[in-house]
């Protein structure tokens, strides 16, 4: 009985290690400095930039202004205003995008939104598609930086993609946005220095055209960039991480927002992990394709919540257990995970976050963590499938 106690506990800290162990090896490797850049001066690529907007409003006319700068002669910008009951197909044109309207109450999904587009463009189409969500706003140079990755490696590319805390935020939109850098920002950049890909992010994402038609974009899935990244790497096109390139947006500020954003994100991810992750590294394994494998190990690291709770709950059963039957080697490994853990959080601190909120902050991760049980457990008991857009502040 107590082998097979300590076996189990063995394993249960072994599983949580190893995805840990990869975060860490992200951090530090993100942490070396920045290969020099390469200086782009032939003539770019003709690009279509895609932005599937729902409801958008409020946001639309401030995004396309971020875009417009940086087209050129031949290019294209084309809103798909999809299911609007608002004004921003009108708001769209005004700004001087082209604009499709969609209605489909049935296919819902921002999926569903960009391969309308997509087949719109194909009376004209592009070198290369990029898309930008409708509330994002995009950084100086990111066309150009986005086009010239995607079709000098002849994969798709993935810019630097970041949501910001809006300006006196509370402590759990705070750490909400620590989190996102780690992922969006130090992960994808450390995994590069081994010359792994990235996942696929949702905006600020290049395509050559004549990849797209091997993809699947019509899908109402919750993180549908999660999993157009992952059939991009099984079709021997794993994203590269453009970090040049660089995309900015907001989290929502009310409550309701965030809760539907969030829980959208996780349980698509969680979702994803559970049916993809362990297939996915097993056939990476067999066939010996490592940028596949790299994004299937990529994939097992859990959100840093929910790594974090799971770490937190085996250190004390471990310890538990060695208190009262002497099993040590689970305890050890649980307690190396969870140094492990802290230590990467305080390098992706230090290096990439400081600016960004006081180290206090991080000491209500904990209490952040905690708050979120209830949207795992929900996780088991009533998963999310339907695609829900984030409520902005005003709608």
């Amino acid at each position: 009985m107590l082998n097979l106690l300590s076996g189990l506990l063995g394993l249960a800290a072994l599983l949580v290690l190893m995805p840990t162990l990869v975060l860490f090896t992200q951090v530090v490797l993100a942490c070396l400095p920045a290969p020099a850049r390469v200086a782009r001066h032939a003539t770019r690529a003709r690009v279509a930039v895609l932005v599937p907007a729902h409801n958008e409003a409020t946001l639309i006319a401030s995004t396309l202004a971020s875009i417009r700068p940086q087209l050129r002669e031949g290019d294209q910008l084309l809103v798909v205003a999809d299911n609007c009951t608002d004004q921003t197909a009108n708001l769209a044109r005004v700004a001087g995008a082209q604009v499709v309207e969609r209605q489909d109450l049935q296919r819902r999904g921002k999926g569903y939104a960009l391969d309308f587009g997509v087949q719109h463009l194909r009376q004209s189409p592009p070198e290369v598609l990029i898309i930008i969500d409708a509330d994002c706003q995009l950084g100086a140079g990111a066309l150009e930086q986005l086009a010239h990755c995607c079709i000098d490696n002849a994969r798709p590319a993935q810019a630097l993609y970041l949501m910001h805390a809006p300006a006196g935020a509370g402590l759990k939109v705070q750490v909400a946005a620590f989190a996102w850098r780690v992922k969006n920002l130090v992960r994808p950049r450390g995994w590069a220095r081994l010359g792994m890909p990235c996942q696929l992010m949702g905006a600020g994402m290049a395509f050559a055209w004549q990849d797209l038609s091997a993809l699947n974009l019509a899908t109402g899935h919750l993180v549908e960039d999660l999993k157009l990244g992952l059939e991009c790497a099984a079709l021997g096109k794993p994203p590269l991480f453009c970090p040049a390139a660089v995309v900015n947006s907001h989290f929502p500020t009310s409550q309701e927002g965030l809760s539907i954003q969030r829980k959208r994100w996780e349980h698509g991810h969680l979702g994803v992990v559970l049916a993809e992750g362990p297939k996915l590294l097993g056939h990476a394994l067999v066939r010996r394709n490592w940028p596949l494998l790299g994004m299937a190990m990529d994939l097992l690291v859990p959100p840093l919540a929910l790594l974090s709770l799971l770490l937190m709950v085996l250190f004390a059963v471990t310890w538990l257990a060695f208190g009262v039957f002497g099993v040590l080697l689970p305890a050890l490994l649980a307690t190396l995970a969870l140094g492990l853990l802290g230590a990467a959080v305080g390098l992706a601190w230090g290096r990439f976050a400081r600016a960004l909120i006081p180290f206090s902050v991080l000491l209500y991760a904990p209490f952040y963590a905690a708050r979120k049980i209830p949207l795992y457990l929900g996780f088991l008991l009533k998963r999310q499938v339907d695609w829900v857009r984030s409520k902005r502040d005003d709608s």
